[in-house]
Formats: structure tokens, sequence, C-alpha cells
């Protein structure tokens, strides 16, 4: 079985991760910042949206992937993939828009934490299913 669903997904959040990275290198060549953010809010917020990308991204899709090999419904992994990319699209438009708390990045957040609880929770129950039917 071909992981379809997580591929299509997996582009996604793969393009987010360019679009952002990408907004960071543009900005660092405008402002003339090869490292760190020399106190420019604006490079700050765009850096720390990136990030955030990469660290929450690889883990949702792992989970996602993990989740279509076991054979769950595709209707959950749609909900799972939509909740994630949604989510960090949200949270890295709150996260460039202030850098207080915003309806984006909050909801965003809760989205991407959500959907990564809601798959570890279903890989948890699938594993101990397993092992007790298992011989």
């Amino acid at each position: 079985m071909m992981p379809r669903i997580t591929a299509f997904y997996a582009a996604l959040s793969a393009l987010l991760i360019i679009v952002l990275a990408i907004r960071v290198t543009l900005h660092r060549r405008t402002v003339r910042i090869g490292i760190g953010d020399n106190g420019d809010h604006v490079l700050a917020k765009r850096v720390r949206a990136h990030a955030n990308a990469i660290e929450m991204i690889p883990i949702a899709l792992i989970l996602l992937l993990l989740s279509e090999l076991l054979a769950i419904a595709p209707l959950w992994l749609h909900v799972f993939g939509i909740a994630i990319v949604v989510g960090r699209l949200l949270h890295a438009w709150g996260m460039s828009s202030s850098s207080g708390v915003t309806f984006g990045r909050s909801v965003g957040y809760v989205l991407t934490i959500a959907a990564i609880v809601a798959m570890a929770l279903v890989l948890l129950w699938q594993s101990i299913l397993w092992w007790i039917t298992t011989p």
C-alpha cells in the first residue's frame, strides 16, 4: 500500500516550509543580517514561524504515515492532515502578524497539537489491541 494521503499532506507541508524559509531569506537579504536577528523584530518573527513549522511538522507527518500504514480510515487521515496543514498555516500567519497572542497562532497551535495527540492516542490504542490479540 502506497501512503498517498500522507504524501499529499507532506507535499503541502513541504511547500509551506519552503515559503517560510524564503520569507526569512528575503528579509535577511533586505536588512543584510546573515546570522541571528540583530534585534530586527520582523526577522525574529519570520525565523520563529519557520522554526515552529520545522519543529512540529515532522512528528505530525510521522504519526500520519504510521496511521495510514496501519490502515486507519481515510476520512480520519484527511481530518488529521487538514488539521496539521491548516494549523501550521494559521500558526505561521499568526506569528508573522504579531509577536503577541493572535487568533492564528492560538488556533494553529491547538489544531496541530490536537492532531498530534489524537494520532498518538489512536496509534497507542492500535498497538495495545495488537498486543492483546496477537498470540
